[in-house]
């Protein structure tokens, strides 16, 4: 006998996983860890047994739940998972995978729809972050085919826009947590920056490195991610993060100047492999560190004039533009960072788990 558990499989940009209402998962935490190991597949490095991708970006997990929130209309929990890591990390942020929440709310009935568009406030609980993400509805349904391509995702879809409304220190302390726009740490210059997601950016020629190397070439260059964990642990700690050796944060990214006409060039570690393209708050956060004077960007940026700007971040497989709008009094004061994304419900259905895991009559 097993457990079943309503689900739905949906990409939600360049992520994908299985999305769950809150009420069909355990109300206890650590029997809630074991089941989603169990749905995934971990630990075991091609997650044979469950629905885990064998790769970090396909390792996530959304649960969704209405809000009591004044304001608010759904809470959204992230768990990232890792193929071969029995770890459930609820810390950090997925802008992706939250590119599929409105979808999944709309689509099991935890929300209704608006009108042409739908658009709803939600609250990450991860780092008590909120937004505004704004869905085509037409007919009073979900759309999933539009014109909207995103970089890493082949084909077009409908597009979701997120406004993000308070990124700032999502988890430490302020938007540079280290007090300083630019710090030497383990002698590499570096600037720590929290807008959405704690980043450790670093100019790849510091490392020796050109930062146009492809992702096999990083996944292969062991001498390279000994020296960037090295920091990393360093970071961590000037950061306040403490030991972040089983964190899955700060990430990583070597900067270089743009090689395809946008601002400039990334490569992104998450915090071991190196993303095939880049993480959507990851994106926010470098956007942000590029119209910060004094940060490792600059010299290395290309960024248009004005109070509104569009920050075109290269990755590996194509670009992420981020509009961010500053503070006029201010500006190093980034008042609102927006970005589109996509999202596709791809199966709907029930995963099943152990009862030895999980037996549903006993709701712990």
């Amino acid at each position: 006998m097993q457990t079943p558990i309503r689900t739905l499989f949906m990409r939600g940009g360049t992520s994908r996983g299985p999305f769950f209402a809150e009420s069909d998962l355990p109300a206890d935490q650590a029997t809630r860890d074991r089941v989603l190991l169990a749905v995934m597949g971990s630990p075991d490095r091609r997650q044979i047994d469950g629905l885990g991708g064998a790769h970090p970006l396909t390792s996530k997990v959304g649960i969704v739940r209405r809000s009591t929130v004044p304001g608010v209309d759904l809470d959204f929990l992230f768990a990232q998972l890792q193929p071969d890591k029995d770890s459930v990390d609820t810390t950090p942020n997925c802008g992706n995978m939250l590119a599929a929440v409105v979808p999944f709310a709309l689509e099991t009935g935890l929300a209704q729809a608006q009108g042409d568009t739908t658009t709803l406030r939600v609250l990450t609980l991860n780092t008590d972050m909120q937004c505004d993400i704004t869905v085509h509805t037409p007919g009073g349904r979900v759309a999933y085919e539009g014109d909207a391509r995103i970089d890493g995702v082949p084909g077009t879809s409908a597009p979701i826009k997120i406004n993000f409304l308070d990124t700032a220190g999502s988890v430490c302390s302020g938007l540079l947590p280290t007090g300083k726009v630019k710090d030497v740490i383990d002698g590499v210059e570096v600037t720590c920056i929290d807008n959405g997601m704690p980043l450790v950016i670093l100019r790849a020629a510091d490392v020796g490195r050109t930062g146009y190397e492809s992702v096999a070439e990083l996944n292969a260059d062991t001498e390279l991610k000994a020296r960037i964990e090295r920091l990393r642990l360093a970071c961590g700690h000037a950061m306040g993060l403490g030991d972040v050796s089983a964190k899955n944060f700060p990430k990583m990214t070597l900067v270089a100047p743009a090689q395809h006409g946008g601002s400039l060039s990334t490569r992104s570690f998450i915090p071991h492999v190196c993303h095939d393209a880049i993480g959507v708050l990851a994106a926010v956060t470098v956007a942000t560190a590029c119209v910060l004077k004094g940060a490792v960007t600059e010299g290395i940026a290309v960024v248009p004039e004005g109070s509104v700007k569009s920050v075109s971040v290269e990755h590996p497989t194509g670009e992420f533009s981020v509009e961010l709008e500053l503070d006029p009094t201010d500006p190093q004061n980034v008042t609102r960072a927006a970005l589109l994304r996509t999202a596709r419900l791809i199966m709907r259905g029930e995963v099943m788990v152990p009862t030895s895991v999980w037996n549903k009559g006993d709701k712990a």
